[in-house]
């Protein structure tokens, strides 16, 4: 039996939740990486950003044109501004992801080699272009999780990036997402090195586009919850629907958190025999981990 999600990326054989690929617009997507550009996708988090990376990367790969490789770059952000040890975590958590979704075991190797020729400041663009020499198709690169790099190591690896960006597609990836909580123009990089900040569209003046990732309408949140129903039988009643909507104004952590709590917590929710109400949501509104404060914030922040 499928559920609402609310830890991590969802999972469709797992969750209820809505084709992640078509949250944002896929052509626009699709069309960028067909012009080989760099760009970036932010949201708030528990957005569904990483749902929609996964996707992508399964959708490029499944056609074959490109091969694509999702790597999580948040295991850098206990490196600070060291950049040595950054530039390992940054190289390490790229080379487990395309042994992870690639089979691709060399990266490892690789990075070895190059550490000695290269050095910290210089190491992610010789891996980068090693394997784009050596792929058969054109790679693309989705980083999650960038704005948790801090300092020079930020800097380093948006410097990496950038010089290696007249070599593609023959000798860089084709195209990198870059993607965060803020939109890269909003990083204010307070690096040792550097006398003031360094704003992140001068580090990075390269991106083609920021896409941003936004919430469910309210026809997407009937959508959701409708799901529960075709699989249970239980319905929300339409005053229930409201009631969702009007508390959570579409943020998905807030939606799938409700309806979690007022399905599968519950006791009396749990009776799939009995409509969710307007009363249950309330209840669930108030009685779910966290979800009274997360929804302040986020409508706080919404407004």
């Amino acid at each position: 039996m499928r559920f609402f999600n609310t830890e991590g990326p969802v999972r469709p054989d797992m969750h209820y939740c809505l084709p992640p690929l078509y949250r944002w617009d896929l052509g626009e997507v699709l069309q960028l990486i067909e012009q080989q550009k760099y760009f970036l996708l932010h949201a708030p988090r528990q957005t569904g950003k990483t749902s929609c990376l996964l996707a992508l990367m399964a959708h490029l790969n499944g056609e074959g044109r490109y091969r694509a490789v999702y790597a999580n770059l948040e295991i850098a952000q206990t490196a600070r501004e060291d950049v040595p040890r950054g530039m390992r975590a940054v190289c390490g958590a790229i080379a487990s992801a395309a042994d992870l979704y690639l089979s691709e075991e060399r990266l490892f190797d690789w990075t070895d080699a190059l550490w000695p020729g290269y050095g910290a400041d210089g190491v992610l663009n010789g891996l980068l272009k090693r394997w784009s020499r050596e792929s058969p198709q054109p790679l693309v690169l989705l980083l999650d999780e960038v704005d948790a790099l801090v300092g020079d190591t930020l800097i380093s690896l948006l410097r990496q990036l950038r010089a290696g960006y007249t070599q593609r597609p023959e000798a860089f990836p084709s195209t990198v997402v870059l993607c965060g909580v803020r939109d890269l123009r909003d990083y204010r990089i307070h690096a040792s090195s550097e006398a003031s900040p360094i704003t992140g569209g001068s580090a990075f003046n390269i991106k083609a586009k920021s896409l941003r990732l936004g919430d469910f309408d309210a026809a997407e949140v009937a959508t959701l919850l409708g799901q529960h129903t075709a699989e249970t039988g239980q319905a929300f009643a339409p005053e229930a629907l409201a009631r969702v909507w009007e508390l959570t104004r579409g943020q998905p952590w807030l939606v799938n958190a409700l309806a979690y709590e007022a399905c599968f917590e519950i006791r009396e929710g749990r009776e799939r025999t009995r409509p969710i109400d307007v009363g249950l949501i309330d209840r669930a509104k108030f009685s779910g981990p966290h979800v009274q404060d997360r929804m302040s914030s986020s409508l706080s922040c919404a407004g």
